[in-house]
């Protein structure tokens, strides 16, 4: 028997969406924003940090070394001593070798912990080294 409208279907018709499209947009989105990502790294301990007048902002692809109050020294959210700092910052620096290596010094620092940190990160072929400071209030 026939229906008096064309667009209705019988009863007996599987109807199933098609979800290939779906999937394929998902997938591009997914590896744009796995590919856009920047990851940043940290140093893994938090400082207080010198104010100065001549603070200027760097570029996104650094890294950073942290000297703490009682100068233990953090690269990468571990605890190094500092004859591994040459070490660590060539590891970095093999991966992103235009990164400016920054030093974020606490200010109860010893001067003499990050003239060493200071020594080793040039011994490691950093090109540019910042020391990091807070703008002053």
């Amino acid at each position: 028997m026939r229906h008096r409208f064309p667009f209705f279907k019988s009863d007996d018709e599987d109807v199933e969406i098609n979800m290939t499209p779906m999937l394929d947009v998902v997938f591009i989105l997914l590896i744009f924003f796995i590919v856009t990502t920047s990851f940043v790294r940290e140093s893994g301990v938090e400082v207080n940090r010198p104010e100065a007048q001549s603070t200027a902002a760097l570029s996104q692809k650094s890294v950073l070394v942290a000297i703490t109050s009682d100068n233990q020294i953090w690269i990468d959210r571990h605890q190094i001593d500092v004859r591994a700092v040459r070490r660590n910052i060539e590891r970095l620096l093999a991966d992103t070798p235009e990164s400016t290596v920054i030093i974020q010094a606490d200010k109860a620092a010893q001067t003499g912990v990050l003239i060493s940190v200071l020594d080793q990160t040039k011994l490691a072929g950093a090109t540019s080294i910042a020391v990091a400071t807070s703008t002053e209030k």
